[in-house]
């Protein structure tokens, strides 16, 4: 009997037990390669190894078990923490946190594949960037990313500074990958709109610096405070040069995902378009977690840019619809895994139409509004985070006549997308289950309703 209570289209590994981050998004080969930290000992973070699988399509996707796998004795003895891949002169390899100390402070370094199909990857023994620079007094020093502007490759790396317990996004450039020179901060908490969109924080964990093609440069911050993982915030600005660095100039920002269950995103940047994923981890206990072997899985890949008019563009991957298979009209039963589309044309102002899956959720619309909110009232989460949920999340975009919403679920993890302009991302247990019906709650509306079983 089918379990809906487990993703089955989502990268995770095969073994069960714990996945956070994703990792190093790669094409190489003529394969996608996605990695994400693991601990294969247990459903609880801890003893953090690199899991790896890969895919022709970004659809289907074939687990390779553990590609990275921490150095006793050596400077990642206590884990091979987040970062991001390239191919260097043929190679691909990681750029990745490697951990040796309690504390939150790591060091960069390199494991280069071994072999044509990426199964392990050999860390050097020596880091390229030992730790922070000198002067510094850091309570977070992790979490590398590459990028490429006017020619010259950077990084990034996540910071976040103890005496003021705010973040920072150091910058360091890349004459090679094993000669980096530290070119001061790309952007700190004085910025006066990273303050108000990337706070409370006390460090910025896994930065990524990404072009939109039209000359501006998304940046993608992990908000840490005080060991609370919570949210990630996006800004958009352009990137300047100061000195013998670059600094980011922020004109807008936000929140990314505006659910519950999504966190410490990375990129893949291609010819045309950027790939996204995210770690979606558990709305329930720890305990619920353990019992059932697994916790935590990667986000379906995603689409970010930005708009004719400058705003962020979010949209699921184009190559997400090679999973429907046969129609699922209203008030058909919710198969394990499933695709709904629908778009509402307000008739009168103020006008609200919902889609319920099963009895346990609604999805409300208001295009006037702008306004999607998930109310998960009918299965409340049992997470024991610190930071307490409601039991609804609401995503604002501009208002006007027409909403489109798009719904992917598989097992328990929805994924929302409304107008390309805003996603949610819950995990909800038990997964919804039963019919879906799609009703105007409030003034008048004219719906057209898709529905399609994933397979």
């Amino acid at each position: 009997m089918t379990d809906r209570n487990l993703p089955r289209h989502h990268v995770r590994p095969a073994a069960g037990q714990w996945c956070n981050d994703p990792n190093g998004p790669l094409f190489h080969d003529g394969r996608y390669h996605l990695f994400f930290q693991h601990n294969p000992a247990d459903a609880v973070w801890g003893s953090i190894h690199w899991g790896h699988a890969s895919s022709p399509d970004l659809v289907h996707w074939t687990d390779h078990g553990i590609a990275l796998t921490p150095t006793p004795g050596g400077r990642d003895a206590l884990g091979a923490w987040s970062g991001c891949a390239v191919v260097d002169e043929s190679t691909p390899t990681a750029v990745y946190t490697g951990m040796d100390r309690e504390d939150g402070i790591g060091s960069v370094m390199l494991a280069r594949a071994t072999d044509a199909t990426l199964t392990t990857l050999k860390a050097e023994p020596e880091p390229v960037v030992p730790g922070p620079p000198p002067g510094l007094d850091l309570n977070a020093f992790r979490d590398p990313y590459l990028f490429t502007h006017e020619g010259t490759r950077w990084a990034v790396v996540g910071a976040g500074h103890r005496a003021t317990g705010t973040g920072d996004v150091l910058l360091y450039r890349v004459h090679s990958l094993t000669d980096w020179s530290y070119a001061g901060s790309l952007l700190d908490a004085t910025d006066p709109i990273a303050a108000r969109v990337a706070a409370p924080a006390t460090a910025w964990e896994c930065p990524a610096l990404l072009p939109t093609g039209d000359g501006r440069w998304v940046l993608l911050l992990s908000l840490w405070a005080d060991s609370v993982t919570y949210t990630t915030s996006y800004l958009i600005g352009d990137l300047r040069t100061e000195g013998e660095g670059l600094r980011f100039v922020v004109a807008s920002g936000g929140m990314l995902d505006h659910g519950r269950d999504f966190y410490a995103p990375t990129a893949l940047v291609e010819d045309g378009r950027t790939l996204l994923w995210g770690w979606s981890w558990e709305s329930r206990t720890e305990e619920e977690s353990l019992a059932a072997g697994w916790a935590g899985c990667l986000t379906h890949p995603r689409e970010i840019g930005v708009h004719l008019d400058g705003t962020l563009r979010l949209a699921p991957a184009r190559e997400l619809a090679a999973l429907r298979g046969p129609e699922l009209p209203p008030g058909a039963g919710l198969p394990p895994a499933y695709e709904i589309e629908v778009e509402v044309t307000a008739l009168l102002a103020d006008s609200e139409v919902v889609l319920r899956l099963g009895d346990t959720v609604a999805l409300h619309v208001n295009p006037t509004r702008g306004t999607l909110v998930l109310d998960r009232s009918g299965a409340p989460a049992t997470a024991t985070h610190p930071l307490p949920r409601t039991d609804r999340a609401v995503a604002t975009v501009p208002g006007g006549v027409r909403s489109r919403l798009r719904v992917l679920v598989d097992g328990p993890l929805l994924e929302l997308f409304l107008d390309e302009r805003a996603m949610v991302t819950e995990k909800i247990y038990p997964a919804p289950e039963g019919p879906y019906t799609v009703e105007t709650v409030r003034g008048r509306a004219a719906t057209e309703v898709r529905g399609w079983t994933v397979v």
